[in-house]
């Protein structure tokens, strides 16, 4: 088993790969029944072997994650997973907060003055943004 420093590892199973010259984008069903899609290079959908039905965990360092106090329209990001504040702590400047989301958790790091501004703590409604191009997959 590989350790890694990134925490946040939701397991899925991939629904679709469309295949780009260099690019990909894999859709992903997360055990918790959420979607997601990440946009990986053609070389590593190879050399994973992924096609529908394998068995993945989507990669997401918590500095890729934002938060948000609900569902965001007009943006790019389609990755908006709903979720509950489990935890919350502050530092000087940073913040980390811990979210469950349907099938597991994320942990997002984020400005002090974020978690102040959007008055998060514990049992808050909350959505996780994730660009397609932040999450990395694993074979499972």
């Amino acid at each position: 088993m590989t350790l890694l420093s990134i925490r946040n590892q939701l397991p899925g199973t991939v629904t679709a790969v469309t295949t780009g010259e260099a690019m990909a984008s894999v859709k992903v069903r997360l055990d918790g029944g959420q979607n997601i899609t990440a946009a990986i290079t053609a070389d590593a959908v190879k050399d994973l072997g992924l096609a529908e039905g394998s068995a993945v965990k989507a990669l997401v360092k918590s500095t890729e994650v934002a938060l948000a106090t609900g569902p965001v329209e007009g943006i790019s990001i389609r990755n908006q997973l709903a979720g509950s504040v489990t935890e919350v702590a502050t530092g000087g400047a940073m913040g980390s907060v811990k979210v469950s989301v349907e099938g597991g958790g994320l942990t997002a790091a984020i400005t002090k003055d974020a978690v102040e501004d959007l008055g998060l703590k514990a049992g808050s409604s909350v959505v996780a943004l994730i660009k397609s191009t932040e999450i990395s997959l694993a074979s499972a």
